[in-house]
């Protein structure tokens, strides 16, 4: 993911992704909202390391507290407005585009839920949610793992590819998010 996002660095208009977007390119409010979220996201991913070690929290309470302030206001500030505004001019036809929205609603839903539980102290619920959030969060790294796995230029139709892979990169992470509730819960139940 750093190297991919290391790429922009340079704000070359012509690299990457950017090859994909050059009827936006030229739009500079799409693509400040770009280099906010590459940018930005790279803390979130960051953050969400460390914030499901129930040691780490034991040692560090505080620091989970800060990091995980960080990470929801990167998240409901920075990254949910960017990525509304990056959704809408997504690769992949109306499926990319409707795949991105839901992304970027559920993000926005699952985050906000997680805040509301610590605040009403049901850390079960907390968790959960802030999983399930964490779990969008890396639907990127899940997106571009399909794509260098399975994406070939002579063989698939790539608004096709896009779009289908938004959703398929969602449906992955967010079973896995349920499995880890799931299996988080059946280890309680039976302590």
């Amino acid at each position: 993911m750093l190297k991919t996002i290391s790429q922009y660095t340079g704000f070359d208009k012509d690299i990457g992704f950017l090859l994909f977007k050059q009827k936006v390119v030229s739009n500079p409010y799409w693509m400040a909202f770009f280099y906010i979220h590459i940018f930005s996201i790279t803390l979130c991913l960051l953050a969400g390391l460390t914030q499901f070690s129930s040691r780490f929290l034991r040692e560090n309470r505080k620091l989970h507290r800060w990091i995980g302030r960080m990470y929801v206001y990167n998240i409901l500030i920075i990254n949910v407005p960017a990525c509304f505004v990056l959704g809408l001019f997504s690769n992949g036809g109306m499926m990319g585009i409707t795949g991105f929205l839901v992304q970027d609603i559920l993000w926005a839903y699952f985050t906000v839920s997680g805040i509301v539980f610590i605040k009403k102290g049901n850390i079960p619920e907390h968790r959960k949610y802030m999983i399930l959030s964490y779990a969008v969060t890396t639907t990127a790294i899940t997106f571009r793992i399909i794509k260098n796995l399975f994406y070939m230029e002579n063989l698939h139709d790539y608004e096709l590819f896009y779009g289908l892979n938004v959703w398929i990169s969602l449906i992955i992470n967010l079973s896995a998010a349920f499995f880890m509730i799931r299996r988080s819960a059946d280890i309680i139940s039976q302590s």
